[in-house]
């Protein structure tokens, strides 16, 4: 990727390189330059064909950079971005989210930018070379918080279970002080509850002692992220807890130290220092055990990184050393004895042996590994003794590139959660002008003592009201949602992905392949004028062991399996679009179609009805003749997989309609889908169509996905609205798709369409809650059921409602780990 390199000259303004890929002619230039030469603020744009990038020359007042990529996606043509990711630490809501955000598009070159509350990190993409790493830190410490790069990971290091170990050891300090300090500010605040209190601790000055290091200590967090926000003119939760914990905590001071400013009044009744220790108390515990749910939201990634070996047996100089598994290099030869996992990808060179590879597959069932074959770091050798050269280490294993396409998509932030972070950015204001509100209120027409009244209702506002629940709504059940896909061998791009395949209406297979095997088998043998099946398959196959045909291999392969001694045709000739003659120990064998026996004068002896039937359901009849004989049928059919009518079915259940398309003939694709139960079946359609077809249903207003190979599919898959590519799990690139199965097992469609739909209610249920929870609770806080009831909410009920609500959005989406795929009917 060639690098931008922005210029200022004197009197053109600006002038900016960009990598622009996909030009395949002189027309593409004169495209190009015309369509950014059209832009308000570009002075000139001229494109190098031969080093595949544009210079323009731009007015930085009038445009931004991202316009230039907007532009040129639209001709058709790409910009390369470059991706950083930040840990981002000081956020406390939804509101946070929007503020670093704003932040971060206040830079020139940032084209996107995501913060997710749940995982506390930032992900950028941006014009390579407009802006550097370290600008986008300082972006989002300008408004208030701490931001350091994140590299990618590797397997076996868990950035994100120290940091958080961390944080939960301070938050517990802090809980455990807080509440030792709390407990005696209660007992001396209501002596007549607890008359056998010792007198000195009833004393002002006393609990101004005991609540000045839970204020100031315990609560210092919301104070500095309170002062930061007030500094960039923000507000966040910090605001509402710092202003109404202080506003409580000032006066207590002022009635303590200079009782004289309301004894005229007779105001001077109490002090609040109790309900400030116990608020801040509150609040911190609340956010301890936020932060231990939190920690169990990501086990997918502690379970992923807890599969990788931790040293490997290598043949270094003739010997076998064991070496740490970070050391371990491309090209080594390393040795896996039973029960031993292997340490990194590589191929087998000597010896076999049975590997399960169900932690990255899902699939129970062991697979048989020979000289040749591949075998992936962090399965587990379960026979024999091997030895494998290593192809990928570190970051390039598969493990690790799972891992790091999870953790891309749990950063990742579906639509649904976009819309609350808006809503999130205003919410704050409006909550402390409700609360500025009820002060006024309540200082103008409350009852007396009018300025108590007033105070704690503008605190019970304040705390009430934090929009940290609807913050972590929607990353707490992405990041267990997709952490339990990968447990399941299903790999989501991201929250988009996710929440697009809940919205599905009908998903389209691709046949061979997909609902197949994608390799022609012999599925029956009619041999008939006393012909064994034996010799039939016989003569077929010494006749086709000169063809390279995929059905002759089918059937060659089908005699070897079952260990019939073939013989080597003397003659063989090949009939193009009939069949093939061959002479086979002496005697002439003709096998192909019905006009080859017909041009042959074979008498077929009934067999035409018989092919006839099994044309219709979907398989390839092959007349065989022996000697102008008839001698029986050989049928070829690429056979469906085993759990593909299941698969079907399960979809069905779910509501969705399901297609199949294929370029076979209508005839043998209606019985292929009469099998497995298909719907809808577009037949005769070529590769470069099949997008059309799937744009043809979108039309009809349905949500759409597709499922294939990933490759020949391509276009279809991109057309769709989820694009679902079946592989092995050796490509994980195939995450250019949305949904990436590890194996071939299309039950995995199921699984993945379920955990979308089930993840997505838990979305709703928790934005619903945080909603509600607040649409409902504001009113009662400023006071709106006293003139009518008689009630009030304390502040420190207030505190801990706030405080546990998030807990109980976070343990909500905690119940998505029970998540278990659909059963089917027969099983």
């Amino acid at each position: 990727m060639s690098r931008a390199t922005p210029e200022t000259t004197p009197a053109a303004g600006e002038r900016l390189d960009l990598p622009v890929q996909g030009m395949s002619c002189a027309s593409c230039v004169a495209r190009i330059e015309e369509g950014l030469s059209g832009l308000s603020g570009v002075l000139g744009a001229s494109v190098n064909f031969a080093a595949e990038k544009v210079t323009i020359t731009y007015d930085p007042d009038r445009i931004r950079v991202t316009e230039f990529i907007k532009t040129i996606r639209e001709l058709g043509y790409s910009s390369p971005l470059q991706k950083a990711t930040l840990a981002v630490s000081g956020m406390s809501c939804a509101s946070c989210v929007a503020t670093i955000e704003k932040g971060l598009y206040q830079l020139p070159g940032v084209v996107l930018a995501g913060v997710n509350l749940g995982t506390e990190k930032a992900t950028v993409e941006y014009v390579p070379g407009t802006i550097r790493v370290e600008d986008l830190t300082r972006a989002v410490e300008a408004v208030g918080y701490t931001a350091e790069p994140l590299e990618a990971p590797e397997a076996g290091v868990d950035r994100e279970k120290l940091a958080r170990e961390r944080e939960i050891r301070r938050l517990r300090i802090k809980t455990l002080a807080g509440a030792a300090l709390s407990v005696p500010l209660m007992l001396g605040s209501f002596p007549e509850w607890f008359p056998w209190v010792p007198g000195l601790l009833t004393e002002y000055v006393v609990l101004f002692l005991l609540a000045t290091p839970v204020h100031l200590w315990v609560g210092w967090q919301f104070h500095v992220r309170f002062w930061r926000a007030l500094h960039h003119r923000t507000a966040d939760m910090n605001t509402l807890v710092s202003v109404g914990t202080s506003a409580g905590y000032l006066y207590s001071v002022l009635v303590t130290f200079v009782p004289g400013l309301f004894a005229a009044e007779g105001l001077a009744a109490g002090v609040y220092f109790e309900t400030v220790a116990i608020l801040h108390t509150l609040i911190i515990l609340g956010r301890w055990l936020e932060a231990r749910a939190r920690g169990r939201t990501s086990e997918a990634i502690k379970k992923l990184m807890g599969l990788q070996a931790k040293t490997a047996r290598v043949v270094r100089d003739g010997r076998e050393v064991d070496i740490p598994v970070e050391e371990v290099e491309v090209g080594d030869l390393v040795v896996v004895r039973p029960g031993e996992k292997i340490p990194v990808d590589g191929l087998v060179r000597e010896g076999a042996s049975a590997v399960d590879e169900s932690m990255l597959t899902g699939e129970s069932l062991p697979v048989e590994k020979r000289p040749g074959d591949e075998v992936f770091g962090a399965t587990l050798n379960k026979t024999g003794r091997f030895v494998f050269e290593a192809t990928k280490v570190g970051r390039e294993t598969v493990l690790a590139q799972i891992i790091q396409l999870v953790e891309a998509a749990q950063a990742s932030k579906p639509p649904i959660q976009k819309l609350a972070d808006r809503i999130a950015g205003v919410f704050v204001p409006i909550v402390i002008g409700i609360a500025l509100a009820s002060f006024g209120i309540w200082m103008a027409w409350g009852p007396a003592p009018a300025l108590i009244f007033a105070l704690a209702n503008f605190m019970a506002v304040l705390l009430i009201a934090c929009p940290c629940a609807i913050g972590l709504a929607a990353p707490t059940a992405l990041m267990v949602g997709i952490g339990k896909g990968a447990e399941h061998g299903i790999l989501f791009r991201g929250a988009e992905a996710l929440e697009f395949a809940s919205k599905l209406t009908a998903i389209v297979f691709d046949k061979t392949g997909t609902l197949t095997r994608g390799e022609p088998s012999v599925t029956d043998l009619l041999p008939v004028n006393g012909v064994t099946p034996q010799d039939l398959l016989r003569f077929a196959a010494s006749a086709e062991r000169g063809s390279e045909h995929p059905l002759g291999e089918a059937i060659v392969s089908r005699a070897q399996g079952e260990g019939v001694e073939l013989a080597t045709p003397e003659e063989f000739l090949a009939i193009p679009g009939h069949g093939i003659r061959a002479r086979v120990q002496g005697r002439e064998v003709l096998l192909g179609n019905l006009k080859l026996m017909t041009d042959e004068g074979v008498d077929l002896d009934g067999l035409a009805k018989e092919a006839e039937r099994l044309a219709g359901e979907g398989k390839t009849p092959m007349f065989v003749a022996v000697d102008g004989r008839a001698a029986g049928i050989v049928a070829v059919a690429d056979t469906l997989k085993p759990e593909s009518r299941e698969a079907v079915e399960a979809l069905h259940r779910l509501g969705l309609e399901v297609a199949m398309i294929t370029g076979d003939n209508r005839r043998t694709a209606e019985a292929i889908a009469r099998q497995v139960g298909i719907d809808r079946v577009l037949a005769e359609v070529l590769p470069q169509a099949k997008a059309e077809e799937v744009q043809r249903l979108q039309s009809e207003g349905k949500g759409v996905a597709m499922v294939g190979d990933g490759i020949n599919d391509a276009p279809a898959l991109a057309q769709a609205d989820v694009g679902i590519a079946l592989g092995t799990g050796t490509d994980v690139a195939m995450a250019a798709s949305d949904i990436t199965l590890i194996t071939g097992d299309l039950r995995g469609v199921v699984t993945a369409i379920a955990l979308s739909k089930r993840t997505m209610r838990t979305m709703k249920q928790n934005f619903f809650w945080a909603f509600a929870y607040n649409t409902a609770l504001i009113p009662v806080a400023a006071g709106i059921l006293y003139p009518v009831a008689g009630l009030l909410m304390s502040p420190m009920l207030a505190g801990a409602a706030m405080a546990f609500s998030s807990v109980s959005v976070v343990s909500n989406s905690l119940r998505l780990k029970r998540f278990r795929p659909p059963r089917s009917s027969g099983r």
